[in-house]
């Protein structure tokens, strides 16, 4: 079964869901977000929409099915997905337990260091060549 750590939630309009009726139902969980369809992976290049759902049938055989729907019934599409830490913060990592541990002391980041800018605005260069101006030729007739 899916892991709620792993997959995608996808909603649909209301119309949708009028529209696909109860051919949807089996396939469709509840939360405090609304309606959505749990799926492992998701297709989106092309006119419609390829969810695959892993699951068991009756006889406890793994099975993976695949839902398409047109792409203009899907409202929003959540990854459910836990790759680890992401941020822009100072990323703290675990010494191993048979190493000596060293405490260092925290650093500001690069990018919360004051930089002073010049200044100091230099003067434009003028172009020491004078502009040609002439006349163009009268047009014909």
């Amino acid at each position: 079964m899916l892991d709620e750590t792993q997959g995608y939630a996808v909603f649909f309009y209301p119309q949708a869901l009028e529209a696909l009726g109860e051919a949807i139902r089996p396939y469709m969980h509840d939360g405090a977000s609304g309606p959505h369809v749990l799926c492992n992976s998701i297709d989106t290049g092309g006119a419609l929409i390829e969810m695959t759902i892993e699951g068991r049938t009756a006889e406890g055989n793994a099975i993976a099915v695949e839902l398409m729907v047109p792409a203009n019934m899907v409202r929003m599409i959540v990854s459910a997905r836990s790759d680890g830490v992401f941020g822009f913060g100072p990323r703290v990592v675990a010494a191993p337990a048979d190493a000596d541990a060293v405490a260092v002391p925290p650093t500001a980041l690069a990018s919360a260091q004051t930089v002073h800018a010049p200044v100091e605005i230099p003067m434009p260069m003028v172009d020491p060549v004078t502009p040609v101006m002439a006349m163009l030729p009268p047009k014909a007739q």
